[in-house]
């Protein structure tokens, strides 16, 4: 009984973006008859973020149809201080390929087309990417998923390792410190 009430509620506060809009055409004795197809991305800027695809004879309910596919389909992700990404990643999804990479405060988004509009409806402010392989967006999108999902913070590794943060995230500065007094 909660789900729906939650779901009215957070209709509002979503963002949605139009990625890419397709037409087909089906040809039929009396000419074509089109149809359109929608990739749509929503997010809570917030750190959660889903991806939608909507097929439709008009464009304005194959929209409708992608945003509620996309708000069913949030994934949760992991930010460092609300901005950026806590590490480098790599996704791969068909012939797309994508790099992300975490950036420092005041970098912005450097994303191509599709990439963009995830970051943006994820709330990401800083963050630098690569897509390679392929400029197709459903496979980019769907590529920058495959990588936002294999993210992990500090603190999920300490859970999984039966670690504290401090000793998860201080022995790389440790590390980090032994080789600049090396060397």
């Amino acid at each position: 009984m909660l789900r729906p009430e939650q779901n009215d509620k957070g209709d509002s506060e979503f963002v949605d973006k139009l990625v890419y809009i397709n037409r087909v055409a089906k040809v039929v004795k009396g000419g074509r008859r089109f149809g359109f197809a929608a990739l749509v991305v929503a997010g809570d800027q917030k750190g959660r973020v889903g991806y939608g695809h909507g097929k439709a004879r008009e464009v304005p309910e194959a929209i409708r149809k992608a945003t509620e596919a996309a708000k069913r389909n949030m994934v949760r992700v992991p930010l460092r201080e609300g901005r950026t990404l806590h590490h480098d990643v790599q996704g791969r999804f068909g012939a797309g390929r994508v790099v992300l990479r975490s950036a420092p405060a005041g970098t912005g988004i450097i994303a191509g087309g599709p990439m963009r509009a995830v970051f943006e409806t994820l709330g990401v402010q800083d963050v630098v990417t690569k897509s390679i392989g392929t400029s197709n967006p459903y496979n980019m999108v769907k590529a920058t998923f495959e990588a936002l999902k294999a993210m992990n913070s500090p603190r999920m590794i300490a859970a999984k390792r039966g670690k504290k943060v401090s000793e998860v995230v201080g022995r790389r500065g440790a590390d980090a410190g032994k080789e600049k007094v090396d060397g």
